[in-house]
């Protein structure tokens, strides 16, 4: 047995090492960012070394690729017990603002990262891509790169599924080993699959590129999982639920860039973050916060039983203050399952798993919404592999599809990003005709959405890849659905948005182009050009912090010939200075503050 677990061991390392990119070391699964606030943000990396020992790493927060205007730095510790991840809660950031980071060990630096705080007070528009079920054993992870290649986003929303339990042993489209070979049950196994899906090159440029804000679904733990068991769980042969739930609670915040509730809090994941006064995106856990088993389809009294729960006493609660308390326009929910009721003819409710199984806590929100005339409620779903647009309508309340009358709010659910698309026992166009507030569905197609809300409105633009088999692909926008702000239901829009773009730089994709590591001290910086020069030349002069900086012309014999007292900003600052009347020959230029002398040397051409 110790043998058969030695060879395991190597097979892993073997395969372990043949997915890495030798250039990213240390750093192989790169950078990633989330759970940004108006003034702070986490920032996330892991460093592999090459013996077990403890890991202290520098990290460095600018507003520039270049890192000239440095805002803020420090140092973090990891080690195994952490699977040599590290999170850092940056604060003191400034709202609405594209920052650089990067992270450094032993004089080499990480790839650098950029992402965005939330803004504050009057803020217009917003725009996000909100993602859902990746199954890395499906070859391509196109979409995250899509997402990762355009400039027009403040962040991504992972709705769930991030990684998956089930045995693995293949290999995916780019190359890296699904690890462990073997269903994940203990903490070592999920991190192992952590392990192997960042690897891959397109979810290390999405996470390079773009804050995260997530919340895991049953995957993460098991396939239908509750409070307290899963479906794919076997309690005889697979150990205690409680054990099993609390090391994929675990390995999901070393592997995830979120932000605890308090040290060591790896239960909860219910959130909210405020983006101004335009809206709150409010995260929920309707997997394992509070969830009761699962009943079957054919057990209508169970499904409608009101003291069975998805969301927990005290989640729920905590769920309608928010709606009612925010100040924002909009309230955003993200979320795991389909809210809307699916039933189809001769079988009735289609999934038990969604919230039709929990028919009470669904009338509890929309009757909550309803009877405190609380708009403007849209709700994002993930899960089901599929692409919809709902009208979300009132029990008993005559819902009409001709006008959206009788609608509460409306619901966009995400497509996957691989997982495969299980077969819906009836049509597309039965689905429709026997769920009127079905607005839009795609059985079929795979991608991410793309949410856009304004003061106006809020709009949808489902946004397929055409193929997940090859690294090859085109993407399409496919459709696109909106809510008006005081209308709870979809309207069609003629076309998606694309009018929006970031002027923020992307991070560079190469470790070759990283930050120098002589940036992580950052003494101030001179160059002088041209040289030789002829008139005139330039003085550039990047700094740390502003400050006044005297400027010194010296010639060959040590005569001061030019002198010029300058006040200059944090970054990069130039002054041209006027040599006509300078003598051809050698010269010393001089800047100083007092503390730092620097010094270059330039000579003027005859």
């Amino acid at each position: 047995m110790k043998k058969q677990f030695f060879l395991f061991l190597l097979c892993a390392s073997f395969f372990s090492l043949f997915s890495q990119e030798p250039a990213l070391a240390p750093f192989y699964h790169g950078v990633a960012s989330g759970d940004a606030l108006s003034d702070r943000v986490i920032l996330w990396t892991r460093a592999e070394p090459e013996t077990p020992a403890t890991m202290n790493l520098a990290w460095m927060v600018a507003t520039d690729t270049l890192f000239a205007n440095v805002v803020q730095s420090g140092t973090v510790s990891t080690d195994a017990s952490k699977d040599y991840t590290a999170k850092v809660d940056v604060t003191g950031l400034q709202p609405d603002t594209w920052y650089y980071y990067v992270f450094k060990h032993d004089e080499v630096s990480s790839l650098i990262g950029r992402t965005k705080t939330l803004p504050v007070g009057n803020h217009q528009r917003v725009r996000m891509a909100f993602v859902s079920c990746n199954n890395y054993g499906n070859n391509y992870f196109n979409a995250f790169l899509s997402i990762a290649q355009r400039n027009d986003l403040h962040g991504v929303i992972h709705l769930g599924d991030y990684i998956y339990e089930y045995a693995g042993g293949n290999t995916s489209g780019t190359g890296v080993q699904i690890l462990p070979v073997h269903e994940i049950i203990t903490l070592e196994d999920y991190r192992q699959r952590y392990y192997s899906y960042r690897l891959d090159p397109y979810f290390r440029q999405v996470h390079q590129q773009y804050p995260f804000y997530t919340v895991w679904d049953d995957h993460e733990s098991a396939n239908n999982s509750w409070k307290d068991g899963a479906e794919n769980h076997t309690p005889g042969t697979e150990g205690n639920w409680n054990d099993r739930k609390a090391a994929a609670q675990q390995a999901y915040f070393e592997w995830l860039p979120i932000r605890e509730k308090s040290p060591g809090d790896y239960s909860s994941i219910y959130r909210s973050f405020n983006i101004g006064d335009l809206a709150e995106l409010i995260m929920l856990d309707t997997r394992l916060e509070g969830r009761d088993e699962q009943v079957a389809t054919s057990n209508n009294a169970g499904m409608q039983d009101t003291n069975r729960t998805i969301l927990g006493a005290a989640q729920r609660q905590w769920f309608l203050d928010r709606l009612s308390n925010t100040q924002a326009k909009w309230k955003i929910v993200g979320q795991q399952v389909m809210l809307a009721p699916l039933t189809a003819p001769l079988i009735g409710v289609v999934n038990a798993d969604q919230w039709d199984g929990y028919q009470g806590d669904r009338n509890r929100v929309i009757n909550h919404v309803m009877s405190n005339n609380i708009e403007n409620v849209v709700v994002l779903t993930g899960d089901i592999h599929t692409s919809w647009g709902n009208d979300i309508p009132i029990p008993g309340g005559n819902y009409n599809a001709n006008t959206g009358a009788g609608s509460a709010f409306v619901e966009f659910v995400t497509t996957s990003i691989t997982s495969a698309s299980s077969p819906f026992p009836v049509s597309q166009s039965i689905i429709q005709q026997f769920n009127p507030h079905v607005r839009y569905a795609n059985l079929n197609e795979k991608g991410y959405t793309i949410l856009d809300i304004d003061n106006d409105k809020t709009q949808a633009d489902w946004v397929f890849v055409s193929t997940i088999s090859a690294e090859t692909y085109t993407e399409s926008n496919a459709a696109s659905r909106f809510v008006n702000a005081g209308e709870r239901f979809l309207r069609t829009a003629s076309a998606a948005l694309t009018d929006y773009q970031n002027t923020a730089p992307f991070a560079p994709l190469s470790p070759k182009q990283a930050v120098n590591v002589e940036a992580f001290d950052f003494e101030p910086k001179i160059t002088a050009y041209p040289n030789p020069f002829q008139q005139a030349f330039y003085v550039q002069l990047i700094v740390p912090r502003d400050a006044e900086y005297n400027i010194q012309v010296f010639d060959v014999v040590g005569k001061l010939v030019f002198e010029k007292r300058i006040g200059v900003q944090a970054g990069v600052n130039r002054e041209k200075l006027n040599a006509s009347n300078f003598d051809p020959g050698m010269y010393l230029v001089i800047v100083s503050d007092g503390k730092n002398y620097l010094r270059k040397t330039l000579v003027k051409a005859k």
